[in-house]
């Protein structure tokens, strides 16, 4: 039997993982406070701070207890309490959470991304936070607390199907609308080295670009990559099923978190460049929101 890093919590017993599980349905109380807050530092909306943190190394560390986390509940959890192998269904949603991860926490901050600002530790310190406590809501359902056998799957193999392709399409058009913001940065990089350059200097780190992305969704809202994950995360949620509560608050939560920062986003980008150059794009419900 494994030994626990923190007995009964990590990974959770069953009435513990229950207590979280019902916790952190409120979340969202939480995060609506974020509609009255006039600061945020982090990304775009970042300020100079003696509490600042490198961005990149930061964001690959606040994104990555989620993935480690569930997984680490998927191998203790199962000798915790007999069970000898996990269905191939639950093996399925822990590779879709770890692959979108991968590839925003570290694949995106470490080698993808042009350039990261500086996060405030007061963002990543509450991020880290949620995506441990996401991971052993997760963790613990996959993990042992929810389905343990392939029978407890069958007859849903319909619905995996359908959840398998919202998620690989919002996946998809993820990649796709961050790939746009980063050649936005990489154009900047280029015309910043080459006027170093025609100057004979060294370039001495990159100043911060801006302009309004105009490829794909970006043509009817600012944060297509916030609705883009939240379809992934809807495909997620159908894998598991309607009484997959723990997939079910990860995306209400998500939704929760994102649309606040959208809808500050899309002020910022109304001050940065005028009401006129916005136009009638929305903040990330294209027509709505």
């Amino acid at each position: 039997m494994s030994a626990s890093i923190v007995p009964g919590w990590y990974p959770p017993s069953r009435e513990n993982w229950e207590l979280i599980v019902q916790v952190f349905k409120y979340f969202p109380l939480v995060a609506i406070s974020q509609l009255f807050m006039t600061w945020y530092p982090q990304g775009k909306t970042s300020v100079e701070s003696r509490w600042n943190l490198n961005g990149r190394l930061a964001w690959a560390i606040m994104e990555s207890p989620g993935f480690l986390t569930l997984l680490y509940c998927m191998w203790t959890i199962p000798q915790q309490q007999g069970i000898a192998t996990l269905p191939w269904a639950n093996w399925t949603m822990a590779g879709m959470f770890t692959i979108h991860y991968v590839y925003r926490g570290l694949l995106s901050a470490l080698w993808l991304n042009p350039s990261m600002s500086p996060i405030h530790i007061f963002v990543f310190l509450m991020a880290f936070a949620f995506n441990t406590v996401n991971g052993l809501s997760l963790g613990g359902w996959l993990g042992g607390y929810g389905p343990t056998t392939v029978h407890d799957w069958s007859g849903r193999l319909y619905e995996i199907e359908i959840g398998l392709v919202i998620w690989g399409w919002g996946l998809m058009a993820n990649i796709f609308h961050d790939d746009d913001l980063r050649e936005i940065r990489r154009a900047a990089m280029r015309r910043q080295k080459a006027q170093a350059e025609k100057d004979g200097k060294p370039l001495e780190g990159v100043k911060k670009y801006y302009m309004m992305p105009k490829n794909g969704l970006f043509h009817f809202v600012l944060y297509p990559h916030y609705l883009c994950e939240w379809f992934e995360w809807a495909g997620f949620w159908c894998v598991g099923g309607w009484h997959c509560v723990p997939a079910r608050t990860f995306l209400i939560n998500e939704i929760a978190t994102m649309t606040p920062r959208a809808i500050q986003g899309r002020r910022w980008y109304i001050e940065k460049f005028g009401k006129e150059k916005v136009g009638n794009r929305k903040a990330v419900i294209p027509g709505l929101l």
